[in-house]
């Protein structure tokens, strides 16, 4: 089969080996893939695939059943779906497993429909499951103009919360205010801690940046509230105030999906089928594609991400 590889650090087509659907799998002829920062760290070396799953990039699919793993009884040959892989999804064919699954809404096309796993299922994992989420909680979401940012702001607004958010650039700002964003603040001409702290701070973080962000954080966190790391785009380290994490009862934890067992990943895409994706349907909730690139573009795609330019997902069309 055809598909995206890496050669001499730059990703063009080649030909891969044709994955078989094992016991619970489907294998899915690829129509679109997202491509999410995740991918670009993988490209560069920094974030391996987990055992056992594929080399090839992209960890979200949109496509059509082509063939059964054993004991697959909820998909029939020739169903639209989307989901979540561990890897695989820039080629003609990736593999799936059923309970990750979900029969693609017909009102969606593949390129919406590839845009949604990843970056729903982080948010809602992240918000409801780990930060706990409730109505009237005030969120800091960094990055808002990202793709799960641009998630986490509507899902939080869906769910009843206060919501400030991060973005560079008058264009990025106004995106995040058009999703719902109660305060937003250009990252390029303020400091986010001092504007959200005169705000009345915030409960919950989702930290898509790490590196020196923490201490602006520590800053504008309310007492007993917790910061989710999930990225890491200015740096791998930083100083922590341990008297301000004691004194104001502070929680940081640190999280990624990909690694997640199956049975955390299919409670998430049950989220998604049931809760997010009905919203979406109704009005409630929005696709945020920014632009579809073709799988031949797929090295100016990562580009155009690294270079900050997308405002919402990027996706690429395979077939």
């Amino acid at each position: 089969m055809r598909a995206v590889i890496q050669e001499n650090q730059t990703l063009l087509l080649g030909e891969a080996a044709l994955p078989k659907a094992a016991a619970g799998q489907l294998l899915i002829r690829v129509h679109a893939a997202g491509i999410n920062r995740a991918d670009l760290a993988q490209a560069a070396g920094r974030y391996p695939p987990p055992a056992g799953d594929s080399h090839i990039l992209g960890l979200e699919v949109a496509g059509v059943v082509e063939a059964l793993g054993e004991g697959v009884a909820d998909f029939a040959v020739g169903d639209e779906v989307l989901g979540l892989v561990g890897g695989g999804a820039y080629a003609e064919f990736c593999l799936l497993e059923s309970a990750l699954a979900i029969k693609k809404p017909a009102h969606l096309s593949f390129s919406d429909a590839a845009s949604l796993p990843e970056v729903w299922m982080t948010a809602w994992f992240n918000l409801v499951e780990i930060g706990e989420l409730k109505a009237g909680q005030r969120v800091l979401i960094h990055a808002g103009a990202s793709g799960v940012g641009a998630a986490s702001i509507q899902l939080a607004k869906y769910l009843g919360a206060w919501v400030a958010t991060t973005a560079g650039g008058a264009k990025k700002a106004e995106f995040c205010r058009q999703l719902g964003a109660d305060l937003v603040v250009d990252y390029q001409q303020q400091d986010f801690a001092s504007v959200v702290k005169e705000a009345g701070g915030v409960d919950l973080i989702l930290d898509g940046v790490g590196g020196d962000y923490l201490a602006k954080n520590q800053a504008c966190l309310n007492t007993d509230g917790q910061i989710v790391l999930i990225g890491l785009l200015r740096g791998i380290s930083t100083e922590i105030n341990l008297g301000q994490l004691l004194m104001k009862r502070q929680r940081l934890t640190g999280s990624t999906l990909r690694a997640q067992p199956l049975n955390v990943k299919a409670k998430l895409a049950l989220a998604l089928r049931d809760k997010i994706a009905p919203a979406i349907a109704a009005g409630q909730l929005k696709v945020t594609v920014d632009r579809i690139f073709n799988w031949e573009e797929a090295a100016m795609a990562h580009q155009y991400i690294a270079d900050n330019q997308n405002i919402g997902k990027v996706v690429l069309q395979v077939i």
